[in-house]
């Protein structure tokens, strides 16, 4: 299995791990994939609350969450960390500064296109910049403006497609039409950048994501053009993963059909597993009194059901009767859990297998 090479920076194995809030990866998980030899993700959604202790002010809490958990991560390992920052987030100017100042390795940018992100570099900053787009046209308009005004081109670009997990960027009816599946989008995003890479002389490799569950999903997205791939879910079900050992039973348990497409109150449809608090949404059975935190910018607490913020947080911990579990569409697929290490090294070997099989056919 080949490397992934983002600027001068080197995943021996080809895999991120997809940044998941509030609070599923975090130092724990993001350090665990790195010594592997991925690239560990720490998902700053949400640090506000996990650090309030620290201090009530969210926008400060989550300064000091964020330093904290990216020093702790290159504590524990000395392989590639990265951070997520939504661009819907209300705080996400404190959480770009704050990850490029702690020297994360990458910052990975979605839920929003990311136009300004370059602005934030300093001389001498080290952080890779990777946006992460749904499409053709988000792809080439990031590296059109990034160019323009900033001489910057993405040191890599994600492709999240529809089967991915939590907050999604695409309208509901786009979901299940093939037009918009990551088979459909990888090798057009991957031709228009490569033409954008070859015209600037930089190579700008494409990271497939959403939905990919195993070995054989990988050599299929490599086969179509992405350089690396991006999984959140399958790590859900490990031992380093930050969440509650009843978020990570969710998984388990969880039947095909139990993997449902919602409506957040950030106005983007979501995928998450069924369960009685999102059963009492549909009904109407809850609705917020105010709102603390004023974590996303498209959030209106008058027509919010519930609070997305509250909900995720009590699922981290545990209480699954407060909040829900955000899972991509192969949710249901997780068994049993077991440590980083052993899931990548399952991944790897799934995907030399596949490999074999189709030598073998070939013969």
């Amino acid at each position: 299995m080949r490397s992934l090479k983002i600027g001068d920076l080197l995943a021996k194995i080809p895999v991120i791990q997809g940044g998941m809030g509030v609070g599923i990866s975090l130092s724990g998980l993001a350090s665990a994939v790195a010594k592997e030899g991925g690239i560990g993700v720490i998902s700053s959604a949400g640090l506000g609350l996990l650090y309030n202790k620290y201090s009530k002010d969210y926008a400060e809490a989550s300064i000091y969450g964020l330093k904290q958990e990216i020093r702790n991560a290159k504590e524990k390992a000395k392989g590639i960390i990265g951070v997520n920052v939504m661009v819907a987030m209300s705080n996400f100017t404190d959480m770009v500064k704050t990850a490029i100042s702690e020297k994360a390795d990458i910052i990975f940018s979605g839920a929003g296109l990311p136009l300004d992100l370059p602005s934030f570099l300093k001389k001498g900053s080290t952080t890779k910049l990777v946006p992460i787009v749904s499409s053709v046209r988000a792809a080439k308009i990031i590296c059109e403006k990034w160019k323009s005004n900033y001489d910057y081109l993405p040191d890599a670009i994600v492709v999240e497609g529809p089967k991915a997990g939590g907050h999604l960027g695409y309208k509901e009816n786009q979901l299940e039409d093939e037009n918009y599946s990551l088979e459909k989008l990888l090798p057009e995003i991957v031709s228009e950048v490569n033409s954008i890479g070859l015209k600037y002389g930089k190579d700008i490799p494409v990271i497939a994501a959403g939905g990919i569950y195993t070995g054989e999903d990988m050599h299929k997205m490599f086969e179509l053009g992405a350089s690396g791939v991006q999984l959140g879910t399958r790590f859900v079900t490990t031992e380093e993963c930050d969440a509650s050992s009843e978020f990570k039973q969710t998984y388990i348990d969880a039947k095909e059909d139990d993997i449902e497409i919602i409506k957040s109150p950030v106005g983007m449809p979501g995928r998450a597993i069924l369960n009685d608090f999102i059963t009492k949404i549909k009904s109407g059975l809850t609705q917020p009194k105010q709102c603390s935190f004023h974590c996303i910018k498209t959030c209106d607490i008058s027509k919010s059901p519930y609070c997305i913020m509250l909900a995720l947080y009590q699922a981290f911990r545990g209480n699954l009767t407060k909040g829900y579990a955000f899972a991509g569409a192969n949710a249901w697929k997780a068994n049993k859990i077991e440590s980083v290490k052993e899931m990548i090294n399952s991944l790897v070997q799934e995907f030399e297998d596949y490999k074999k099989s189709l030598i073998s056919v070939s013969k």
